[in-house]
């Protein structure tokens, strides 16, 4: 019988919503699918024919531990995405490598530990956040007069040894809000509109995510074409071995920018478009009866 792990936080043990709609597609396939807690040294890896990352959102806490985990699962059964995709994609330093091969990133600033926490966008409206992150954890929208503040909170993050990353905040986002592009099995399958989720003055985010406001929407064809370049701009060896990605743009008066490429963890939003579930379960099921390279 085939055996299905879909791997999660102990914080969120059964799931989310969509997590639940996928364990039922994949039942309804014939196979054993059951939810598996990542870090639970319990849990037989080896009997397991596929291990799908889906709601590990406590990684960005630990993050070499659950890079170390994705190792051990790789050399014992099929992991999903692959180990080598995660370590690529949970730093977001990834996004220099990008724009590199000519995407159009929403401009940043890394600054490495033992850095000081001056940056190119003191005197605009900015945001300031870890590059290894989730749920929008430990991400700060500051003013243009909020200089103390934005560099309180970078010298806390690189005196924790965390890289730091600066963005300016783009105000069309306010209107137009987010569009995550997601790409199930190579595939384009459906698009989301975030509404904006930093408000100035807040306060960091308490819990494993911030709540977001969620809607479908049909993508312009710049976004469409961007989120396509982002895909195909992505290191060769990674692209025939993904299972979902999710491409986050933000709009700008020079057209749609990358935002993130999320590519470990993130909500597909299977429950606005139902279809969705059973591209993602036929996938799963294919590459859990394939053999193994």
């Amino acid at each position: 019988m085939t055996r299905i792990g879909v791997a999660t936080a102990a914080e969120v043990p059964d799931l989310d919503d969509e997590g639940q709609l996928l364990l039922a597609a994949l039942r309804a396939r014939g196979v054993v699918a059951d939810p598996v807690v990542w870090d639970d040294a319990d849990v037989g890896w080896p009997d397991l024919d596929v291990v799908v990352v889906r709601s590990t959102w406590d990684y960005h806490s630990r993050p070499e531990e659950f890079l170390a985990w994705a190792d051990r699962v790789s050399s014992v059964t099929r992991l999903l995405n692959p180990a080598e995709v995660l370590r690529w994609n949970t730093d977001k330093r990834y996004l220099a490598e990008l724009e590199r091969a000519g995407i159009p990133i929403v401009p940043t600033q890394f600054l490495a530990p033992g850095a000081g926490p001056a940056h190119r966008y003191e005197g605009v409206e900015h945001v300031v956040k870890p590059v290894v992150s989730a749920g929008s954890r430990d991400t700060l929208r500051l003013g243009a007069d909020d200089v103390s503040r934005s560099h309180e909170h970078a010298v806390r993050l690189l005196d924790a040894g965390r890289g730091v990353m600066v963005q300016p905040y783009l105000h069309e986002v306010d209107e137009h809000g987010e569009t995550a592009m997601l790409y199930l099995d190579g595939e384009f399958s459906h698009a989301m509109r975030k509404g904006p989720l930093l408000t100035p003055g807040m306060g960091l985010v308490e819990g494993l995510f911030a709540e977001e406001e969620m809607s479908l929407r049909d993508p312009s064809a710049a976004e469409r074409a961007l989120a396509d370049a982002v895909l195909a701009a992505m290191p060769e060896r990674f692209s025939a071995d993904l299972l979902y990605a999710r491409v986050d743009l933000l709009p700008s008066p020079a057209g749609p920018l990358l935002l993130e490429l999320e590519l470990t963890e993130p909500s597909l939003f299977l429950d606005h478009h139902p279809p969705s579930v059973d591209v993602l379960a036929e996938a799963i099921v294919g590459r859990a009866l394939a053999p193994r390279r």
